[in-house]
């Protein structure tokens, strides 16, 4: 029996009687939404990260020797406005210089031609240095600048490539890494082998960036992971390995190349590229090039062309994207259409219908190392994405997909429904939780390998994800009582409750995100919302409340020694997440429920709308961010319909998983 089965015979409630204006809200923000659609009835927003990924983008054609001055001019456009008044760049708009993103942004514009005393170079500089100088960049830029002769490799951990020869029992394997981690890698391992030289046909250099000319830096500052008994234990490996990797075998050395190649070429993926992510695909396009693989061979033309497919442009800019996320926007679009207009579902199908065809049900990607005999039954994140499907996409598709075979009585999603939910079953972690893309995905030593500075090799179980596939069982029926995999993953979540009364958000900032989450699955697998966690989450949230109305959370939550949220401005994304969260748990009729209405209906946009500079979702925390185009766009919607849904409807319980 379904959720709204079980709610179906419930008391009527009485009408708001003035919802003129929240009527007026919705249909301008469903008009616009609406307009959005492609003509196959899917979604895509851009998805924008910080400056280091557009920089990048100009640095590869340089390293390649092929310099794209149209391409140039738009990016270093694009770079030049997103610039902050400290001179640098941040992690996430608005944020303090992040000294990688910066030394790469400086040097794309420096290569792209920008003269080094043109005011924006000169601040920048000075604000480089200001902060320590370019020795502070992290592994992955300490990498591209070796690449282009700047830093000595020995600024760089050693990564030998013979690592594709390890088992996959051998505590250091790519196949205990995660999926963004591992392919990333892998052509990575090939280029380290060879330390390549780019062409840079400009001979561009940026030693102005540096304190101590890089070339006579004797020791290289220390990473933030490298502490603790395995910090110490992998500097030791890595000291070793400096001195014994010249004396491999060459043949041994050939082999692993080869084995790389192999990993690289079967997983190419068309031209949604290696991994369908911008690291793993623009080092693919290096990794052919060093090998000497001809431009015109059909592997170069797809990689290039996979590059090519993340360029964003809008009129005089275009950034690099980091990836693309058209399946995610199109099934968040979705639910919020079926919230908006649950008397027309028309349009919300067409964008079910392009999803249906995108499940993979007959190929079993990377997860089958862990789970061999599990039939494949999830959907990738991008157009496509074979040997990585993820769990939160496959939860939320069948979530949508279940709508709209209750509200049409249509049967035509079944099989695909059955297949995911057996899918999402077999992939649930040890510890009751599930992860992104993969299965005990917890060598969390490895988060201490040198090369691993940014902390996120690992893809381990998380709240946000487990309660995204307890809301889909809960929407479909089960509960505590009759599932014993719904009653282990509710465990896991009551003991990962952090002591404020809050979750933490993986792959959204951050502990909104993460409890906005819980807090639908709770209400979706039937955790009565007077249970002491679900009371502790609610007082959490409504004392994080911001005068105006909305929520706000920044990247201040990521920090290590985070002890207790910080006020941070109010977003449209984050104030529906909060408001849908409160709603969940039953709270329609509170008053912050109100004043966070009340907020979204002001600062709706005249093209209906919401503006939203401010960075909410999460890549790796701590290192790198998302700007989803979406989220301020679906989000704010979804919650405003759902009040609405929810104060004329006959229930004020939320009959659906999220």
């Amino acid at each position: 029996m379904s959720l709204a089965a079980h709610v179906a015979d419930a008391v009527a409630r009485p009408v708001k009687p003035d919802a003129t204006g929240l009527d007026a809200a919705i249909a301008r923000a469903t008009s616009a939404l609406l307009g959005e659609q492609r003509a196959d009835g899917h979604f895509a927003f851009d998805l924008e990260a910080d400056a280091a990924i557009p920089s990048e983008y100009i640095l590869v054609k340089h390293f390649l020797g092929q310099p794209d001055p149209e391409m140039e001019r738009r990016t270093a456009n694009y770079l030049r406005r997103i610039q902050e008044p400290h001179g640098g760049w941040p992690m996430l708009a608005r944020g303090g210089l992040n000294m990688s993103a910066s030394v790469k942004a400086y040097f794309a514009l420096k290569i792209a031609g920008d003269p080094v005393d043109a005011p924006h170079m000169k601040r920048a500089r000075e604000a480089i240095l200001a902060h320590g100088g370019a020795a502070g960049i992290n592994i992955f830029t300490r990498t591209t600048l070796a690449f282009f002769g700047i830093v000595p490799w020995r600024a760089v951990p050693v990564m030998p490539v013979e690592l594709m020869h390890a088992p996959r029992w051998f505590p250091i394997t790519i196949w205990r890494l995660s999926y963004w981690a591992r392919d990333t890698l892998v052509p990575l391992l090939v280029l380290m082998a060879k330390r390549p030289r780019a062409a840079n046909p400009r001979n561009i250099g940026i030693d102005e960036l540096f304190l101590v000319p890089p070339h006579a830096m004797k020791r290289w500052p220390k990473t933030a992971n490298q502490v603790g008994f395995w910090g110490k234990l992998f500097i030791g490996l890595d000291h070793v390995l400096r001195i014994v990797e010249p004396l491999f075998p060459a043949k041994s050395r050939q082999s692993a190349i080869d084995k790389a190649v192999e990993f690289c070429r079967e997983r190419l993926n068309g031209d949604d590229g290696l991994g369908a992510i911008y690291p793993s695909i623009a080092n693919t396009v290096l990794m052919f090039h060093v090998l000497g693989v001809p431009e015109d061979h059909p592997d170069m033309i797809t990689a290039k062309a996979a590059l090519e497919k993340l360029v964003a442009q809008n009129g005089e800019e275009a950034f690099c994207q980091p990836c693309l996320s058209p399946v995610w926007d199109t099934v968040l679009t979705t639910h919020a259409l079926l919230e908006a207009m649950p008397d027309d579902t028309t349009r919300a199908e067409q964008a079910l219908d392009w999803m249906k065809p995108l499940q993979v049900l007959d190929f079993k990607g990377d997860w089958a190392v862990q789970r061999p005999d599990l039939r494949p039954g999830g959907w990738p994140f991008q157009y496509k994405n074979d040997h990585y499907v993820d769990l939160d996409d496959t939860a939320v598709v069948v979530m949508a997909m279940d709508r709209a075979r209750n509200k049409t009585g249509t049967r035509r999603f079944d099989e695909a429904i059955d297949r995911a939910v057996e899918w999402v079953l077999g992939m649930q972690s040890t510890n009751g939780g599930w992860a992104a893309f993969d299965v005990d995905n917890t060598a969390y030593y490895l988060n201490h390998i040198p090369f691993a500075d940014h902390g996120a090799l690992l893809d381990p179980p998380t709240a946000d994800v487990t309660a995204r596939c307890l809301s889909m069982l809960g929407q479909l029926g089960e509960t505590v009582e009759t599932s014993a995999a719904v009653r282990r993953g509710v465990d896991y979540l009551l003991v990962e409750q952090h002591p404020e009364g809050s979750w933490f958000g993986r792959w959204g900032i951050n502990y909104i995100y993460g409890t906005w989450s819980v807090l639908c699955c709770f209400n979706a697998v039937g955790l009565d919302a007077t249970h002491p966690t679900v009371r502790r989450a609610l007082d959490w949230l409504l004392l994080i409340q911001n005068p105006d109305g909305g929520w706000g959370e920044d990247d201040a939550g990521y920090a290590l020694d985070y002890v207790a949220y910080r006020p941070s401005a109010s977003t449209a994304s984050q104030t529906a997440w909060a408001v849908i969260g409160l709603m969940a748990a039953g709270e329609v009729s509170h008053p912050a429920v109100r004043r966070g209405i009340a907020y979204l209906e002001a600062h709706q946009g005249n093209d209906g709308l919401w503006d939203e500079p401010r960075y909410t979702g999460t890549g790796f925390p701590r290192v790198f961010y998302l700007r989803y185009l979406g989220y301020s766009k679906f989000f704010p919607l979804w919650a405003l319909a759902r009040y609405r849904n929810l104060r004329q409807g006959n229930t004020a319980t939320v009959l659906h998983g999220m």
